[in-house]
């Protein structure tokens, strides 16, 4: 199983997933872990007028101590769908490209979707057919601890805790670089808005 990749799902993921998505012929997706709080599962980092921001979508907290994230079910309290859509167009509508990919991305923030790991994936296809990216992905039929050999598992390695430092990242066009120096490894959106056709190039 070599060239294989396996990933959580992540909401609006950070430019290091996609660069995992571009650069491995086969991605699993793990459905049949334990949902893990504070991790991408559920979060994405923007850069905005004000500095890095970070955009958390509220979940239903599970009946049992353990919940397996594909059963996770998105929460409607705090208009969290309205605050998100407005702090991204706060942060992006200057950039060069947010005018071509705005009536992609707002119906995701019009309408209700129960489970997170659907909402996350349907994203993520989004984001793939924006930037051009042709991705053979599995999802996960059983959990394992252990993968088998020639599966490089990044399940539990991006995560906000442990950033990738900027200087891994190629520097792209950033609206308020200027202002708070380039940011690397922000969510793909960062990327998409800034740079139009050519994020995929910086992958």
């Amino acid at each position: 199983m070599a060239g294989v990749v396996c990933l959580t799902t992540a909401y609006l993921a950070p430019v290091e997933y996609y660069s995992l998505l571009q650069h491995y012929p086969e991605v699993f997706i793990e459905q049949y872990d334990h949902y893990i709080k504070q991790t991408y599962r559920n979060r994405c980092v923007i850069a905005s007028a004000n500095g890095l921001q970070t955009l958390s979508i509220p979940i239903e907290k599970p009946d049992a101590a353990k919940c397996l994230t594909r059963d996770i079910r998105i929460a409607e309290h705090g208009n969290w769908r309205h605050i998100h859509w407005n702090a991204i167009v706060s942060a992006y509508n200057s950039t060069p490209f947010f005018e071509y990919y705005a009536d992609d991305f707002r119906p995701f923030y019009e309408k209700k979707q129960e489970f997170l790991f659907d909402f996350n994936e349907q994203l993520r296809e989004l984001v793939c057919r924006l930037m051009d990216l042709e991705v053979s992905v599995t999802y996960s039929s059983e959990y394992q601890k252990e993968l088998p050999d020639g599966v490089l598992d990044c399940r539990e390695t991006i995560h906000p805790k442990h950033p990738f430092a900027s200087s891994n990242f190629k520097p792209y066009y950033q609206v308020f670089e200027q202002k708070y120096g380039f940011k690397g490894n922000l969510s793909c959106i960062d990327l998409l808005f800034n740079m139009g056709p050519e994020a995929v190039l910086f992958l």
